[in-house]
């Protein structure tokens, strides 16, 4: 009898440890556009956007106005001198391109690094409040989980939220 009862415990072990487990979940979503760096850094991008395009703005100009010129005068100029007229509106129409695209890739650079920095500050923040409530996981709903029960998990957003001085 003592075996039955011993082996009935050992089966329901796992479960009551299992019961006993914290699982934790919020939604990255919802914290990062809240955060103060996170507007901060949305208005450094716009700036910096906003000078790129201005740059490009400014290459397209000077492009239209050669290309303005080229045109009144290309019935009375020589064939050589047309043909350089030509060459250089075509070279300064790929260095629009090649700017346009070096720009694009920088601005990106510049966002990636800038949001990093805001998601290190998030996930320290997780971390730390994983710790001190002694969670088994915290999961960020918005990475694409298809499903989390609100009985079994803690939605932990409030917590996060006074920890990054939201």
């Amino acid at each position: 009898m003592k075996k039955i009862i011993f082996a009935a415990l050992l089966m329901l072990a796992p479960l009551t440890i299992f019961a006993q487990q914290k699982f934790g979940h919020f939604s990255m979503a919802d914290i990062v556009p809240s955060m103060p760096e996170y507007t901060t850094a949305q208005s450094e991008l716009q700036k910096l956007g906003e000078q790129y395009e201005a740059d490009i703005k400014r290459m397209q100009d000077e492009f239209q106005k050669k290309y303005e010129e080229y045109q009144k005068e290309q019935a009375n100029l020589l064939d050589n001198v047309r043909q350089r007229r030509e060459a250089e509106l075509q070279d300064l129409s790929q260095r629009i391109q090649q700017s346009a695209q070096d720009n694009q890739q920088a601005f990106e650079k510049a966002r990636t690094e800038k949001l990093q920095v805001i998601y290190e500050k998030v996930n320290t923040a997780v971390k730390k409040i994983g710790d001190e409530g002694n969670y088994v996981y915290i999961m960020d709903t918005s990475a694409g989980i298809p499903y989390i029960s609100t009985k079994l998990s803690t939605d932990v957003t409030a917590d996060l939220k006074r920890a990054l001085g939201i």
